[in-house]
């Protein structure tokens, strides 16, 4: 070969390497960056060229998919009784993305979830369309409908979590106001970019698409006197239900010159621990938190989940429980002031580990994936979170629950031949106390074998009821009620 043709063969060959390392270099290094880049519109046309695949609860599903017109995007995301689940699912939107399961499942639902690439390459070799999987969860349609009419004929704002002990699996998860995520489901500029901005809280101060069963923290109000119930048996500070307790009245806080009040003229003097909870005691349970101290109460709150974010999978807010408290501060925050803020998911948790006999399951609310074939791709299986209590404790502080529900203040509670356990809450909001206070409740369902089918956490806002009128036992624990009442019956 003459050198003429050597340079040019050389530099052909080159050109060709150059081509070949480019190709490689954004097939495999850039490929992530350029898949995400939000001008590349070819990946969110593919996610909607077809249906996506299910969310599930009791078999059915609650979502759906239907064709577009007027758009590159063939398929949007339609929801069954949208506004109801919509704390569950979340939404998936042509124009805004998506959150909740509609996110954290998307791979599952879109069918390009690694675990799928065996069927897919079968699929493209066969010719058959490539489909979604499914996400089945834990809820119970009957609990969770029961949950947001609850809420809804109360009105307010409010939420609900239901969890069955023995497992960890939600059973309902309810936040009103809602929204229905078919409203944004799409890209139209007209329908769903007006529907969007009317749900951003900017424009709606009711805040609709806030999960406040998952994302809101609130005062829990005497609802965490059952923890600091706990503190006092765990840590031999009393030893039985019926033990008097060392309660003066009045008491005042210690560092202090400011004496804690109960509310009325209740018998909280030297109580009992099974009579405080009964009447909901101040100066019993905040004494308590201030005679065991910072540490150890702050010990009991993290056993059972406080100090972290859960995730079921859906992320869920950190409760809070202070440290490095003075004892007047331990004092408020042991009856659920000061600082202790709450999810009603965290509340859910508490009731549910005493109802299971001091075990708590980490909570859960998607069971399985499945295949576009309904093959289970992955399959939850219930997993111990901790032992906040002994089972003898427990089975005390279960006793003491039942008290409240039978001759307390949670008599609303009641549920003809199921025994319920419960407690109250009425706590403060605003700056002092200003603002009308939260109604709680936290209740359990138990079977006569002694196993819990059902646990329960609710909260009531309402800005709008008569300041006097708002308690836990009043607003809130008609709603358990009712989920309780749901579950047990579909059990039977």
């Amino acid at each position: 070969m003459n050198k003429p043709l050597r340079r040019i063969a050389i530099f052909c060959g080159l050109l060709i390497l150059t081509l070949l390392i480019r190709d490689n270099w954004l097939q495999y290094v850039k490929a992530d960056a350029l898949q995400d880049n939000p001008k590349n519109r070819r990946v969110s046309i593919e996610r909607y060229a077809q249906p996506r695949g299910d969310i599930i609860v009791d078999g059915k599903p609650i979502t759906g998919s239907t064709e577009t017109s007027g758009s590159d995007y063939k398929f949007k995301r339609t929801y069954k009784d949208g506004a109801m689940w919509a704390p569950v699912t979340g939404f998936v939107s042509q124009a805004f993305g998506a959150n909740q399961l509609e996110s954290i499942e998307d791979g599952i639902l879109t069918g390009n979830d690694d675990r799928l690439f065996f069927r897919n390459t079968l699929d493209m070799l066969t010719g058959k369309k490539k489909e979604g999987g499914n996400v089945v969860t834990t809820l119970d349609g009957a609990a969770q409908k029961a949950a947001y009419e609850g809420l809804k004929k109360q009105g307010g704002k409010g939420s609900v979590v239901a969890i069955e002990p023995s497992t960890g699996k939600i059973l309902a998860l309810a936040s009103f106001p809602s929204y229905d995520p078919s409203t944004i489901a799409g890209n139209s500029l007209d329908t769903d970019t007006k529907a969007w901005e009317k749900l951003q809280k900017k424009n709606n101060p009711d805040d609709p698409m806030l999960n406040r069963a998952l994302r809101e923290v609130y005062p829990p109000g005497s609802t965490f006197k059952v923890l600091t119930a706990a503190a006092a048996l765990e840590n031999g500070l009393y030893e039985d239900a019926d033990q008097k307790t060392d309660s003066p009245l009045p008491w005042t806080m210690p560092g202090t010159t400011t004496e804690l009040p109960n509310e009325g003229d209740i018998p909280c003097e030297n109580a009992t621990l099974r009579e405080a909870l009964r009447v909901s005691c101040n100066t019993v349970f905040g004494k308590i938190g201030s005679d065991l101290g910072n540490d150890k109460m702050l010990e009991m709150a993290k056993k059972f989940g406080f100090a972290e974010e859960q995730f079921v999978p859906v992320r869920s807010s950190a409760s809070v429980f202070s440290e490095d408290m003075a004892p007047s501060e331990v004092a408020l925050s042991s009856i659920g002031q000061f600082n202790t803020a709450a999810t009603p998911l965290q509340m859910a948790m508490v009731s549910a580990a005493v109802a299971n006999n001091g075990t708590l399951m980490k909570p859960y609310m998607v069971d399985e994936l499945q295949a576009p074939s309904l093959d289970t791709i992955e399959k939850t299986d219930p997993e111990e979170m901790s032992r906040p209590l002994s089972a003898e404790n427990a089975q005390i502080l279960q006793s003491m629950m039942e008290t409240v529900v039978q001759d307390g203040t949670g008599r609303n509670a009641q549920i003809p031949g199921v025994t319920v356990g419960g407690k109250t809450g009425t706590a403060q909001h605003g700056v002092d106390n200003s603002k009308n206070p939260y109604a709680w409740f936290i209740s359990y369902a138990k079977n006569s074998d002694g196993s819990s089918p059902v646990a329960v956490a609710v909260v009531v806002e309402d800005e709008n009821a008569v300041r006097d009128d708002i308690s836990g036992g009043g607003l809130a624990a008609p709603i358990a009620k009712s989920v309780m009442e749901a579950v047990v019956k579909g059990k039977q």
